[in-house]
């Protein structure tokens, strides 16, 4: 079975199990910390190595996260270690937020720009982006900072993406000036 599928499986029914319990907005914030958690190298390499037996892996994750998530999630990752999944439990935090999102109506964002995005510019890009439609009413901006744009923006929503940045542009200029068609009259 692939991964993606496990995670999904997976990450469906914590989901599932939040619902019923009427807990979405904790277990979500418990899995947040555990996602950050999960950025830590080591972190990772302890959950996928086979050397470390599951006990460990168990005594490790229950150090970590003792008093920061609730029992739910604590129980959803003993049964996770106990299948020998837990190498696969990055990607189901992962999974378990684009469908906390879905769920949600929570449109995902990323914005590129050659400089810091101000607070102000941020509200009306979020404004002007659940104004057009073109995405789910709630929007999540993401933000990086990418001097090769030199200027302007690059936008990514779903499968779209909107290239207004001065790097571009000048690309876009070079291939006009290099097109085979054009004959130099002189």
């Amino acid at each position: 079975m692939s991964v993606n599928r496990i995670a999904s499986r997976y990450a469906k029914s914590l989901i599932d199990l939040a619902l019923e319990r009427k807990e979405l907005d904790t277990i979500t914030k418990d899995v947040e910390q555990f996602q950050a958690a999960t950025q830590n190298r080591d972190f990772r390499n302890v959950l996928r190595s086979p050397i470390i037996n599951t006990d460990k892996k168990q005594a490790i994750v229950n150090a970590i996260f003792e008093d920061k998530i609730g029992e739910v999630m604590h129980a959803f990752l003993r049964i996770v270690l106990n299948k020998g999944r837990e190498e696969y439990l990055p990607q189901i935090a992962d999974a378990y937020m684009r469908q906390y999102k879905q769920l949600q109506n929570i449109a995902t964002v990323k914005l590129r720009t050659a400089q810091p995005v101000t607070p102000v510019l941020l509200e009306q890009v979020r404004a002007e982006l659940a104004a057009s439609g073109a995405v789910a009413p709630n929007v999540e901006i993401e933000t990086s900072v990418e001097p090769d744009l030199i200027g302007g923006y690059v936008l990514e929503f779903g499968d779209n993406l909107y290239d207004a940045s001065v790097a571009h542009q000048l690309d876009e200029l070079r291939k006009e000036f290099n097109d085979t068609s054009y004959q130099r009259a002189y």
